[in-house]
């Protein structure tokens, strides 16, 4: 018989999968758990109009991701820290300054989003990444001058 998943099912398939299961499979072990629902007609137009609902919200939140990470490439951001000989900096550029920088211009991000090989311990330009969705990097420069 033909089922409809609720929930993912180990080595049976995905939410929405509709899959051939054996009825006695269904009716002891995926209904009872509230795992599948049969695949009647009404079922599988209505997981038929969910799973284009989600994929329509998805293509949103990328194109919102791109327009964030362009918005964040025009942004300017400037550290300033004590440095000494050979513009080598007293402390380093980390990632949770940066996203305090970017706090500051109005934009929220968890410090585990921005990518830096290692900290920022010159003075300089760096070009930082950030992940804005998993498909969307951002790519922001950071200034670090003298104080």
């Amino acid at each position: 018989m033909k089922a409809i998943l609720s929930k993912p099912v180990p080595g049976l398939g995905q939410t929405g999968d509709l899959v051939e299961v054996s009825p006695g499979y269904f009716r002891n072990y995926l209904r009872p758990r509230n795992l599948a629902v049969e695949a009647t007609g009404k079922n599988v137009a209505s997981v038929a109009r969910i799973t284009q609902q989600q994929q329509r919200a998805a293509v949103r939140e990328q194109h919102e991701a791109e327009q964030l990470a362009t918005r964040l490439a025009e942004l300017p951001i400037r550290v300033t820290l004590k440095a000494g000989e050979n513009e080598r900096l007293f402390g380093s550029v980390t990632a949770a300054d940066i996203a305090e920088k970017l706090r500051d211009a109005g934009y929220e991000f968890d410090k585990r989003k921005i990518v830096l090989d290692e900290p920022i311990k010159r003075l300089g330009l760096y070009t930082v990444h950030i992940k804005v969705h998993p498909d969307v990097e951002a790519k922001v420069n950071v200034l670090v001058e003298k104080r």
